[in-house]
């Protein structure tokens, strides 16, 4: 087993990408890989004409994908918006490895991005003894991306700063990023574009320009939309981190998986599931994401500290962590569901005890 840490999505998948070449026949785009049919098919799932089974990076709505996609094969750049947890990332990353068989050319946006990571950088022991040259310029991952024709990620985009947003504008409208202190410019090459992710619910955000938002086609990724998908999600994530982080556990029963989901779901929408009890909400996500890194935290502490099975005191520690984010609006959401919800049902006895045990 390869001992990098997280893999890109085109090394832990090259077998499936490859295949999909194989039999791809359909009309690509220029510098593309793959076909927009084979680069969902690639993110959905599903039996090629030889029997070979391309496994599902994405759950949910086939038509939402098909959309993402088919805007990559014009000049509109896209954007997956939705709250923390929805996959958003994962998809953009998915993306760009089917499309370039390369996801890294990519810019993690924070509230310290600057403009210079956007566009380009100096070289100053070069810049110093030679001047302004080419050999001292450094292309951002964008530049790079324009320069190769392949497709360039960023990430939160709305974390950047309002005015290192609109950097993205003239890249966006006119495909070329001048570089007036050389008095040239790079022109985009066929095949790029970029696939940005955005969410509404993180504290610290930056609404972005009417102006920016026109660059882009935007597509909103929801939360699932059944228990069962959610649960089909957060078990099929559990068993690939499980294995890649090889951690000393049996994967999870179905009916713990069901539990923390439930509770999430519940928490989320502020009703039991059954809609006859209204519910506190929490004031965090309580995304898909944190469901699986709950499930991993548990499995974690079962193998390490406890049989190697995942039990309710196992979860209960992670499941406070994900829930009580606020200690004293959360604290008093928790305490109201373990007393009205947790305790009332029969068998969830295991993890009320735990969870108790923890206060």
């Amino acid at each position: 087993m390869s001992q990098i840490l997280r893999q890109h999505a085109e090394q832990l998948f090259a077998e499936e990408l490859e295949a999909l070449r194989k039999v791809d026949e359909r009309q690509r785009p220029s510098q593309w890989m793959l076909s927009p049919w084979a680069v969902t098919t690639y993110l959905m799932g599903g039996r090629l004409e030889n029997g070979f089974e391309v496994t599902p990076k994405y759950i949910g709505s086939r038509r939402l994908i098909e959309t993402a996609v088919a805007t990559l094969a014009t000049d509109r750049a896209l954007l997956l918006y939705g709250v923390p947890g929805t996959a958003k990332s994962w998809v953009s990353e998915h993306l760009a490895a089917a499309i370039s068989g390369d996801s890294t050319r990519i810019v993690q946006g924070t509230a310290g991005t600057s403009e210079e990571q956007l566009r380009y950088g100096w070289n100053y022991a070069e810049l110093l003894s030679k001047g302004p040259s080419r050999a001292a310029l450094v292309s951002s991952p964008l530049m790079r991306a324009m320069e190769e024709g392949r497709m360039a990620r960023i990430e939160e985009l709305t974390r950047i700063p309002a005015d290192v947003q609109d950097t993205l504008i003239t890249i966006l409208s006119e495909k070329s990023l001048p570089v007036p202190e050389l008095g040239f410019q790079v022109q985009a090459v066929r095949g790029f574009n970029v696939i940005a992710t955005a969410n509404n619910r993180d504290k610290g955000i930056n609404e972005l320009s009417s102006a920016l938002k026109r660059r882009f086609n935007t597509v909103v990724l929801p939360v699932p939309a059944s228990a069962d998908e959610e649960v089909a999600i957060v078990t099929k994530r559990v068993a690939e981190l499980g294995r890649a982080l090889e951690l000393p556990a049996e994967l999870p029963a179905l009916q713990e998986v069901r539990r923390v989901v439930q509770i999430f779901r519940e928490l989320r929408n502020g009703q039991t599931e059954d809609g006859k009890l209204r519910l506190k909400a929490s004031s965090g996500s309580l995304s898909t994401a944190e469901a699986i890194s709950v499930i991993n935290s548990g499995m974690a502490l079962a193998g390490h500290f406890g049989d190697g099975v995942l039990h309710a005191r196992d979860i209960a520690a992670s499941l406070v962590g994900a829930i009580v984010k606020d200690p004293v609006q959360d604290e008093v959401v928790w305490r109201e569901y373990q007393e009205t919800v947790m305790k009332e049902r029969d068998d969830w006895k295991d993890l009320y005890r735990a969870c108790r045990e923890l206060a």
